[in-house]
């Protein structure tokens, strides 16, 4: 009886040891590719322009007429696209 208690009480031993942690340092550039892929997919939050270049989509006149077709509802509908196609060699 004496062999079994101290073979669970040495298992149990074994078993804790493995949630142990290391205590190695960790590299500092730990992490710099996730940060560097999160840092090109945030936009610009105050892109500077020259004085005389256009800003992207920043036509004044066909943002207007935009709202104004908007308001008096007619809006140009976009067509359906069709995403999906019968493709294969399945019965139908």
């Amino acid at each position: 009886m004496v062999n079994v208690k101290q073979s669970i009480a040495i298992a149990a031993i074994v078993m804790l040891s493995a949630c142990s942690t290391t205590m190695d340092p960790i590299d500092r550039d730990f992490g710099e590719a996730h940060r560097w892929n999160f840092e090109q997919q945030v936009v610009n939050p105050d892109p500077e322009y020259a004085e005389d270049a256009a800003m992207e989509g920043g036509n004044g006149e066909r943002a207007a007429e935009a709202v104004e077709r908007y308001q008096s509802g007619d809006v140009e509908q976009p067509a359906n696209i069709d995403t999906t196609s019968n493709v294969g060699g399945g019965p139908n």
